[in-house]
């Protein structure tokens, strides 16, 4: 169907400031729409009398546009194919193939048997022809949204739905709390693997994948491939600034960093010896020492070694073993 076509002609029979008045509240000329105080100005009456027009062409053309059954048997369908409601962004885009969308929301408007939801504070504005959809989406929405702060991790759409996916992902479309990623991933809208922010939760995100220590050179260049960057070139300086600053990041070796919840401790090799001995609650050996201090640190066993001769901290028994000396 050419839409544009279809709404010029509800609109050739009325009045030419009636058929104005609705062309720019629906912007179904320019795409622009406009509100009643722009257009009442325009014409010099006030906002309420450009309300009345409106609603009396509106009363005139309705009835004809409602005889067009098989448009709004097709725009039923498509609702209907989603689970009875569709986010009106996404809907739109639909039923107006990309370009037609307020061709699409005048059709609506005027149709019999749809309903526009508006936009709140939990969900974005969605047109149903069946209310009974909107406490089921609710429920899906609710239950979504339990199982993420139950999981704590994104998930994509066949690991998340419930029964049919169309219904399931055009439910929780509407919701304003789950959000989709680049990635095609679901997770809470202030989860920073669905919006991070800034260069230090782009590192996160890059450690978390790999799920390895690594240089912050490789840090930097990784940051670049995420689907969230827009920059493909980020700075190492500011990285490594970034890294240093934020208490998630635990630098592991010369430039070598990991995440603090993998269980690494923070500290200088001495602090890691010194917790080592702490948590063992006896003196130990050279070779236990070292096995400890190489699963949190990548140095060598010289700076290990060196580091236990600090007689200030440390202290060897008679066999050999190492201990903290006591103030």
């Amino acid at each position: 169907m050419n839409l544009q076509k279809v709404c010029e002609n509800y609109l050739k029979d009325l009045p030419q400031r009636t058929a104005d008045v609705i062309e720019r509240r629906f912007g179904l000329k320019t795409g622009q729409k406009e509100t009643l105080e722009a257009i009442g100005q325009s014409f010099g009456i006030t906002r309420e009398r450009v309300r009345q027009i409106e609603r009396e062409g509106f009363e005139k053309i309705r009835p004809e546009i409602r005889k067009n059954e098989e448009m709004f048997a097709y725009f039923k369908q498509i609702i209907s194919s989603f689970g009875g409601l569709k986010k009106e962004d996404n809907l739109l885009d639909i039923l107006g193939q990309g370009k037609n969308q307020n061709q699409v929301f005048f059709l609506l408007t005027n149709g019999q048997g749809f309903e526009r939801i508006q936009e709140d504070d939990n969900f974005y504005a969605f047109w149903t022809d069946d209310k009974n959809s909107i406490p089921k989406a609710k429920k899906v929405i609710n239950s979504a949204i339990s199982r993420f702060k139950k999981d704590r991790k994104i998930l994509s759409l066949d690991e998340l739905a419930e029964g049919d996916k169309e219904f399931f992902a055009s439910y929780i479309e509407i919701s304003k709390e789950i959000q989709k990623n680049p990635e095609e991933k679901y997770g809470l809208k202030n989860w920073l693997e669905i919006k991070p922010r800034g260069i230090k939760d782009k590192a996160y995100l890059v450690l978390k994948k790999k799920e390895q220590p690594l240089h912050f050179t490789q840090i930097a260049s990784l940051i670049g491939e995420l689907p969230f960057s827009a920059q493909k070139k980020v700075h190492t300086a500011t990285v490594h600034n970034e890294l240093i600053k934020d208490d998630r990041f635990i630098l592991v070796g010369r430039g070598l960093y990991a995440l603090k919840e993998w269980g690494y401790e923070t500290g200088v090799v001495k602090d890691i010896i010194f917790k080592s001995l702490k948590q063992a609650k006896r003196p130990l050996t050279k070779n236990e020492i070292l096995e400890k201090v190489q699963k949190q640190r990548f140095v060598k066993e010289n700076t290990i070694l060196l580091n236990l001769q600090n007689k200030e901290y440390f202290v060897r028994d008679e066999k050999g073993r190492y201990n903290i000396r006591e103030a």
